[in-house]
């Protein structure tokens, strides 16, 4: 961020956001904020309604945030329909972040996950809305998956949840995870549908801290309207002064965040965010189109989403993108390798983010240092044929009979590849320093 920006984090850390009556200027910014963001997501917000959402500390206490007020609205239609309310779930791609399944388990709702499948790494509507029933609280579609950066079909998931509901006589809701793209659909693809202008998406997060554009520590959820987020959840508080409404898993937090974010908007503007994603984009262009032209990568991530580059190796019967992804680091580069969620784990892929500070000559670099990396690895032993050899041995010692004859016991290319994927994701696995 700019050097006013960083004066005014250090000058704000220690204001705490949460003390309304000692700070209002900060609760006055986080409402412009909130406010701002909900009209770039087309809020349906009259003359003089002010829009309702709250910061938090990233997309994850965001998200969650806007899962309670799902899970408790549900829970009041059921008691008051006299029906069971103890079994909620909410569906999802198997390709959401993590914080969605740590939503599930911390508050004890179903997490149906939509499969993926090879060479479609988004949750589908079709099956996401077949896998609807009468405890689903919500659900969640992400606007910019992790793993490749594409947007889900909102506009498509509103068209059959509306027909659902319809059959049904249900009202089940959309959430849109915007964590990347929230900041990017409305300045790049402002055609697109996937916001507030479809009827069912009742609440949206996105973080601050992504295309936001601001230090890590911040995330933004509003919701389509004050009826769609429940007044039991929101608490009231006066012992730090006058009466304070809240809603937050947190509670002090420094306004430093939330100060940074209100000088990105107005420093920036429309324009200014415009022309940072623009610029983005256009490097990822040109990383994509670099990679292309080595013959030796396939793109996975595609043209409209993210400003990402997810890419796998066309031939990974000698190498594998792990090996690439720990050469890289010799060079400077830490480019994640992983595989992908269920029905897909036997694709691996590499993965770079293209940030604001992600120039043109940063991206020429590392296409020349994959260039590099990918002529020594050539010149390498294999270490897959050892993998691959071992595996076949242990195989036919296990079909070896009593009487000391050997069964044929083939595997197929496509389950030694996933034995092989998964022996190398443990050993990246393995590398991994975890906090507890």
């Amino acid at each position: 961020m700019e050097p006013e920006c960083d004066q005014l984090i250090m000058a704000s850390l220690n204001k705490n956001y949460v003390d309304m009556d000692e700070y209002p200027v900060t609760t006055e910014l986080q409402n412009r904020c909130v406010n701002i963001i909900a009209n770039l997501f087309n809020a349906p917000l009259g003359d003089g309604e002010t829009a309702v959402g709250v910061g938090t500390v990233g997309s994850s206490e965001a998200m969650m945030l806007a899962g309670l007020a799902f899970k408790r609205k549900w829970q009041q239609k059921r008691k008051a329909e006299g029906k069971p309310y103890d079994k909620p779930n909410m569906v999802t791609g198997s390709n959401v972040q993590v914080c969605w399944e740590k939503f599930a388990r911390y508050f004890e709702v179903d997490l149906k996950e939509v499969k993926l499948s090879e060479g479609y790494y988004v949750m589908d509507p079709v099956k996401a809305v077949e896998m609807v029933d009468e405890n689903t609280i919500c659900v969640a579609a992400i606007l910019g998956s992790t793993l490749t950066g594409e947007f889900e079909d909102v506009k498509l998931l509103n068209d059959l949840l509306t027909q659902k509901n319809k059959e049904k006589g249900w009202d089940t809701p959309i959430h849109v995870d915007a964590a990347s793209g929230g900041f990017i659909a409305p300045f790049l693809y402002p055609d697109l549908v996937w916001d507030f202008r479809l009827p069912l998406v009742k609440s949206i997060n996105v973080s601050g801290h992504k295309y936001g554009l601001v230090y890590a520590g911040v995330g933004w959820v509003v919701w389509r309207s004050k009826e769609d987020l429940p007044d039991e959840l929101v608490f009231h508080i006066n012992y730090l002064g006058s009466d304070q409404p809240t809603f937050t898993l947190n509670f002090s937090k420094g306004s430093s965040q939330i100060i940074a974010q209100y000088y990105q908007f107005i420093r920036l503007g429309f324009e200014g965010y415009k022309n940072v994603m623009e610029n983005c984009m256009e490097n990822t262009r040109f990383l994509r189109e670099g990679l292309e032209k080595t013959g030796r990568f396939e793109i996975v991530s595609k043209d409209i989403g993210v400003p990402l580059v997810a890419f796998s190796l066309k031939d990974s019967s000698k190498h594998t993108v792990f090996e690439i992804s720990d050469s890289l680091r010799k060079f400077g580069w830490i480019v994640p390798a992983y595989t992908m969620p269920a029905n897909a784990e036997h694709i691996a892929v590499l993965r770079v983010v293209v940030r604001e500070d992600f120039s043109r000559g940063l991206a020429e670099r590392l296409i020349s240092d994959i260039i590099k990396v990918v002529k020594e690895t050539d010149t390498l032993p294999s270490r897959i044929s050892t993998k691959t050899a071992h595996v076949t041995a242990t195989v036919d010692e296990m079909a070896r009979s009593s009487e000391g004859a050997v069964k044929p016991a083939k595997k197929s290319v496509e389950e030694i590849e996933q034995e092989i994927t998964r022996r190398w994701k443990g050993l990246v696995d393995g590398k991994k320093r975890g906090v507890c």
